[in-house]
């Protein structure tokens, strides 16, 4: 009878290990997607950033030289 009841612990704990793998992988899924919409708001404020650095700086615009004659 002892061989049917470690059958049947190994058998829960099987059951047991299934549940908690099925657990995390759903929770690794939850952060990817956390990570992804991070990610996407992370370039959408470095392309901000980008643009005001790009309208702060003053732009030299040299007048054209004088044409000979």
């Amino acid at each position: 009878m002892s061989w049917t009841r470690d059958a049947l612990i190994a058998i829960k704990r099987i059951i047991l290990l299934e549940e908690r793998i099925s657990a995390l992988s759903k929770q690794s899924q939850e952060l990817m997607e956390a990570c992804k919409d991070l990610d996407r708001r992370l370039l959408r404020i470095e392309a901000k950033f980008e643009l005001l650095e790009r309208m702060a700086t003053p732009r030299r615009h040299s007048l054209p030289e004088k044409a000979e004659e």
